[in-house]
């Protein structure tokens, strides 16, 4: 009887859960929301100055800038929702957060499990060493050990010229360890390592390896939220507010595609 009981309860409880994970807000045209009026979107707060956190422990930057205006171009409410940089794409699957603005770069590995907009920047991976390395080019990475973010793409960057990769949290960690005499290099996009400099990193940058487009990540099975996102960022983009944002964080305009 007892054990019947006990069974039962946890049945319940199983089924509680599962139904809360599955439902969704579900507007007049078909978006889905995970919270009605409102647009949670997720980001780690941990690579400035894309995303960081304030002194209230509420997060800022670039991509929360965008994160911002998205959520009012699509006339609802933004909130944002912090979580690891690795957890960032299951947490869209699983429906913790109706997008991720986190600066992910758009690659056929991710596209088997979630959805991107349009690209919001432009950007590319690059090596940095301290200002007395003699690494220059990929070529001089070989068995060299380098440092990346955990769940980043740089990650198999790097792994393309060296099988001695080590990982950190945040790329902003991964540097200050470069500044500090750990590692021989690091591969990151070139804004994270060109702010990191200007903020008096003892780094240099070297050579920048390939270009990169980043965008939103939403699910897979949301295509009209999708199609509202883009249709968001489009407008932004006319009207000069990605540049504006850009330009306040950056001092430069990194979302209009290069030549």
């Amino acid at each position: 009887m007892k054990k019947t009981y006990i069974f039962t309860l946890l049945g319940l409880l199983l089924i509680g859960l599962l139904s809360g994970c599955a439902e969704k807000e579900k507007l007049s045209d078909g978006t889905e929301l995970v919270e009605k009026g409102k647009f949670i979107y997720a980001a780690s707060g941990e690579f400035k100055p894309f995303s960081y956190m304030k002194k209230d422990l509420t997060m800022t930057g670039f991509d929360i800038a965008v994160g911002e205006a998205v959520g009012k171009e699509l006339g609802l409410e933004p909130v944002q929702k912090r979580m690891k940089f690795k957890g960032l794409i299951e947490g869209i699957k699983t429906g913790r957060a109706d997008v991720a603005v986190a600066s992910h770069t758009i690659n056929d590995a991710r596209a088997k499990h979630v959805a991107f907009s349009t690209p919001y920047y432009y950007s590319g991976p690059q090596i940095f060493t301290r200002t007395n390395s003699k690494i220059k080019t990929t070529k001089d990475l070989k068995g060299k050990e380098v440092a990346v973010a955990k769940g980043s793409t740089y990650a198999d960057i790097a792994g393309r010229y060296t099988k001695n990769v080590k990982t950190y949290d945040s790329d902003i960690t991964a540097l200050k360890a470069l500044s500090m005499g750990r590692h021989d290099a690091v591969v990151t996009d070139f804004v994270t390592g060109k702010s990191a400099k200007k903020e008096g990193f003892k780094i240099k940058g070297q050579q920048l390896i390939e270009r990169s487009e980043q965008a939103i990540v939403l699910p897979k099975d949301n295509p009209k939220l999708l199609k509202r996102v883009n249709e968001a960022l489009d407008h932004l983009r006319d009207d000069g507010t990605l540049a504006k944002i850009s330009k306040k964080y950056f001092g430069q305009d990194i979302t209009k595609k290069p030549e």
